[in-house]
C-alpha cells in the first residue's frame, strides 16, 4: 500500500472514533475551508470561507462545468472529435503531452482534465467550445456572475497563478454543487487511475490527484489543486447513506495536510448529520389535468427525493406539500417537466420547490378517443 494511503487511512480511523461534540470546531491546516450539503447547498462547517484566495486547478470545476453544459444542451457529444491547437499542446504545468495537430474525442480529453488535470486538454476544450481561450475565459465569468458568485475572477481555464485569477472556498463549493447536477461527470472524476490512448497507439498513464478517490470510502470527485501561490488545495465530494456533500480546502500546507483535512471535514459531516427524505420521487403525490390527450388526467412525481438535512439527533418534522401546474398538453414527453411542488415544515414555511415529472408518455387523443368520451358522458346521463 503506498505511504499516502496508509496516512490517510490512519486519519481517517482517528476521526471517525472522536465523538461528534468534539469536532464542532475542527483543527484544520487550511487557509479557508468548508463544507456543504450538496442537495440543500446548507453550511455544515466553514472557517475562513470567503477569503479571496488563488485556487490553481480547483479552476478546472468550472471548465468542466461549461462542457458538461454544452454536452447537456446538445451544443457539443462526447465523441465529438477536437483538434489540438499550438497553443493548447504548449501549455505548461500539468499535461498529457499533447501534440499539435493530434485528434481526440471529447470524452478522452474530459477525462485526461478529470482526472490528471491536464491543462493542456483543457484549453483544448476551451478553444473546441469558445473558438478561443480568452472568449472560454469571459464565458467562465459570464456563468460566475449567473451563479451570483461575487467573489470569484478568472483569468485562464486551468489554473496557472494570475493576479486576476481568484476565488473563495465557498463560492467553489457552489460550483462543485452546479457541476455535480451533471451526474455524469462523475464517471470521469471517480477514475483512480486509467490510460490515455495517443494516435500513434501509444499510451499515457492517467493517475488521478485527488487521492481520497480510491482511499476514503465515497469519495467520487472532485479536483485538487497546487502553485506555490494557492498552496494544496481540494475540492472533494463523497456520498454515504444517501447524503451527498461538497468539501473545499484552499491553501493547505501540503498534499497530505489537504488530504487529512478533507477527511475530517466529511467524516464530521457524516457522523453529525442524517439526510431525512420526506417525500419518494417513487411516489405519485397527486394529478393533473390533461386537455387534448388520450386520458383526462396524469399521475406527477418529483423529480428527485425531497429531503431535509437534519442533525443525527433531530427527529423529522410534519411536512405538507402544494402541486402547482397547469392543465397539460397533449402531447407530453414521459419525464417531461410539468410543474413545482412546495415543501412545507410543520410551521407553513416554504423549505423547498421541487421539479414534477410525468412517467408516462401523454399521446394525443383521435377521433375515435374523442367519440368514446362523449358516448361514456351520454350513457352516464352527465
Amino acid at each position: 500500500m503506498k505511504k499516502i494511503s496508509i496516512f490517510i487511512l490512519i486519519c481517517t480511523f482517528f476521526v471517525n472514533i472522536l465523538p461528534v461534540q468534539a469536532l464542532d470546531t475542527l483543527a484544520l491546516d487550511a487557509t479557508s475551508a468548508i463544507l456543504i450539503d450538496s442537495n440543500s447547498g446548507k453550511i455544515l462547517y466553514e472557517k475562513n470561507s470567503e477569503e479571496k484566495l488563488p485556487m490553481a486547478s480547483m479552476t478546472k470545476i468550472m471548465s468542466m462545468l461549461l462542457i458538461m453544459d454544452q454536452i447537456s444542451n446538445g451544443n457539443l457529444k462526447f465523441d465529438d472529435k477536437v483538434l489540438i491547437s499550438k497553443n493548447a499542446s504548449g501549455m505548461g504545468g500539468s499535461q498529457v503531452f499533447l501534440q499539435e495537430g493530434e485528434t481526440y474525442k471529447v470524452e478522452d480529453l474530459l477525462k485526461c482534465i478529470a482526472v490528471s488535470s491536464a491543462n493542456d486538454a483543457v484549453v483544448a476544450m476551451a478553444e473546441k467550445i469558445s473558438g478561443s481561450e480568452t472568449a472560454f475565459v469571459d464565458a467562465m465569468n459570464k456563468k460566475a456572475q449567473e451563479l451570483g458568485l461575487k467573489n470569484t475572477h478568472f483569468a485562464n481555464p486551468h489554473g496557472l497563478d494570475n493576479e486576476n485569477h481568484y476565488s473563495t472556498a465557498h463560492d467553489m463549493a457552489k460550483i462543485a454543487q452546479e457541476l455535480l447536477k451533471h451526474e455524469e461527470i462523475l464517471r470521469f472524476t471517480s477514475i483512480y487511475e486509467d490510460y490515455l490512448t495517443k494516435p500513434d497507439g501509444s499510451q499515457v498513464w492517467l493517475v488521478n490527484t485527488n487521492r481520497l478517490v480510491r482511499f476514503y470510502d465515497g469519495v467520487d470527485g472532485l479536483k485538487t489543486g497546487y502553485t506555490t501561490n494557492a498552496g494544496y488545495c481540494l475540492t472533494a465530494t463523497a456520498k454515504k447513506n444517501n447524503m451527498r456533500l461538497i468539501s473545499v480546502v484552499m491553501k493547505s500546507s501540503t498534499a497530505d495536510a489537504r488530504s487529512k483535512d478533507t477527511a475530517t471535514l466529511l467524516t464530521y459531516g457524516f457522523n453529525s448529520y442524517k439526510n431525512n427524505i420526506i417525500y419518494s420521487k417513487n411516489d405519485a403525490l397527486g394529478t393533473l389535468n390533461v386537455t387534448k390527450g388520450k386520458i383526462d388526467k396524469v399521475k406527477v412525481y418529483l423529480k428527485n427525493d425531497a429531503s431535509v438535512l437534519l442533525k443525527v439527533t433531530e427527529k423529522p418534522e410534519n411536512y405538507s406539500f402544494n402541486i402547482k401546474g397547469d392543465t397539460l398538453k397533449a402531447p407530453l414527453k414521459s419525464g417531461s417537466i410539468v410543474g413545482t411542488a412546495e415543501i412545507f415544515d410543520n410551521e407553513g414555511n416554504i423549505i423547498s420547490k421541487e421539479d414534477l415529472i410525468i412517467k408516462e408518455d401523454l399521446q394525443k387523443a383521435e377521433f375515435f378517443d374523442y367519440f368514446k368520451r362523449n358516448l361514456k358522458l351520454i350513457t352516464s346521463g352527465k
